[in-house]
């Protein structure tokens, strides 16, 4: 269970990344490069702690993923003001469902 938090962690912390390189590219600013550089740095490094916890590589690396991709579509709304449509909201939905299925499949057998 404890893989499972370190993996969740790490999939919050990974857009925080993806944001500190978009700002960097607009900005050039010192600031905004170490954030990038640490957080590039702690995103695996929860992964790792995942995997060294027990979980398997592929479920850690689906959930580390999937987690990413939905905290980065919110980012990006929330921060940026991007646009969300139905269609994404709908593929959100089945990564979600997808990286539940998957940790599920880990308890049950």
């Amino acid at each position: 269970m404890i893989g499972l938090a370190w993996v969740f962690l790490g999939g919050i912390l990974e857009p925080v990344w993806v944001i500190g390189l978009k700002k960097y590219g607009e900005k050039h600013s010192l600031f905004w490069l170490l954030i990038t550089i640490l957080f590039m740095y702690l995103s695996p490094m929860c992964l790792a702690f995942a995997m060294g916890d027990g979980m398997s590589v592929g479920v850690a690396y689906s959930i580390w993923t999937g987690l990413g991709a939905v905290f980065a579509m919110l980012a990006g709304f929330l921060l940026f003001k991007e646009r969300v449509g139905r269609m994404k909201v709908l593929m959100v939905a089945l990564i979600i469902i997808g990286v539940t299925g998957l940790e599920l499949s880990t308890v049950i057998m």
